[in-house]
């Protein structure tokens, strides 16, 4: 995967549209169409995923209206039917609706005890390379909150997000210059419907965009209707009694998994909080287990480093062979053939990405790259 980096100069929801759309047409239309067949091949007819993608954008209008705009601006710039990019925004809703790969993606581990020093964290991304050729990195100017989900007034302000995600994707994995950051993995459950629900790319989003606080992310994740499965990990700069957890988001409720004892968070993507286990409907063919238990092996040897130290680390004695680095196998079906294709970290202090376009054993080979 190639990454562009990007500075958007959009200071409202209809300029970083248009910004987008205009810089970003030929890979947004791109992106579009290889998601559009992508659903075809997981047999969804057009119409199904029409249906899908139209009902998450009307809750999208309704739970974030400056979120909508910004994608119908995306849209009209980039040449996009609006119902095709809202699909692609809610690819997770749709894909809801079939029945889950044999893999899972995403590994994510994150250190953060009480006291002064900063908290630490990686993850993988993991997915299909022809579906993401190209990723962004960008910073921007959010907008101001406009509900009681906001931070108090004596709260500071979001002023600056950098952040990776697909083109035409409204949000991913991020920070923001309040300190607070986001990682982001798929769940599965059965009450997984894929119609109605925010787009679970859009709640990371306007948790960049206005959180500052674990609690204050907690509320904006909270209030978001969900019809698709994902766990939103949070972490924030300053010490505070909740300083990180993994929200896991199901169409049934959001249930918080906080550090343990010594204030470590792993998650890959089977369910970890009881109230949700009723309803995992990950694959028993997956490496989510694996991939778990090999990350929380690793732990003792990833505090206290840089994010290349951590990299190396996370991938274990087993370097480019662990679980957690993904080669796509070519005599799989193409929706069966993952690859690593991202590791991110951050420096909360800075707000900045600490992040390698590969696994972790190449970011611990080449360095970090860093944006904010």
């Amino acid at each position: 995967m190639d990454i562009i980096t990007a500075t958007l100069a959009g200071s409202d929801p209809r300029e970083r549209g248009s910004e987008l759309g205009t810089r970003f047409g030929v890979e947004i239309r791109e992106a579009v169409s290889g998601y559009l067949d992508f659903f075809e091949v997981r047999r969804l007819t057009e119409d199904r995923v029409r249906e899908i993608a139209e009902s998450c954008f009307a809750a999208l209008q309704r739970w974030a209206p400056n979120l909508a705009e910004e994608l119908a601006a995306t849209a009209l710039a980039a040449e996009v039917p609006l119902w095709q990019l809202a699909a692609l925004n809610a690819r997770t809703e749709v894909l809801a609706v079939v029945e889950p790969d044999t893999e899972g993606e995403c590994s994510t581990a994150v250190f953060a005890p009480r006291g002064v020093a900063m908290p630490e964290s990686i993850q993988t991304w993991d997915w299909h390379e022809h579906l993401c050729r190209v990723g962004l990195v960008v910073s921007y100017a959010p907008d101001a909150p406009a509900s009681s989900h906001a931070a108090p007034s004596t709260s500071p302000k979001v002023g600056r997000v950098a952040m990776f995600t697909e083109l035409g994707v409204l949000g991913k994995i991020g920070v923001n210059d309040a300190g607070l950051a986001v990682h982001f993995n798929i769940l599965h459950h059965a009450s997984d419907r894929g119609v109605g629900g925010v787009p679970v790319h859009a709640i990371a989003r306007r948790v960049l965009d206005e959180a500052t606080t674990v609690d204050e992310a907690e509320a904006i994740i909270a209030s978001a209707p969900a019809s698709a499965s994902t766990v939103i990990t949070v972490l924030a700069r300053d010490d505070a009694e909740h300083r990180a957890a993994c929200f896991e988001i199901s169409s049934e409720r959001v249930a918080a998994v906080r550090p343990d004892a010594q204030g470590w968070l792993v998650h890959t993507n089977n369910f970890l909080a009881p109230s949700q286990l009723p309803g995992e409907a990950t694959r028993d063919a997956s490496t989510t287990y694996a991939r778990l238990e090999h990350v929380s092996d690793q732990r003792a040897r990833m505090s206290g480093r840089s994010i290349e130290q951590r990299a190396r680390a996370m991938a274990g004695d087993a370097g480019a062979l662990a679980p957690i680095c993904f080669r796509p196998d070519p005599s799989e079906p193409l929706h069966e053939q993952w690859s690593t294709l991202l590791t991110v970290g951050f420096d909360l202090a800075s707000g900045e990405l600490e992040f390698y376009p590969g696994s972790p054993v190449a970011l611990a080979e080449h360095g970090a790259r860093r944006f904010g």
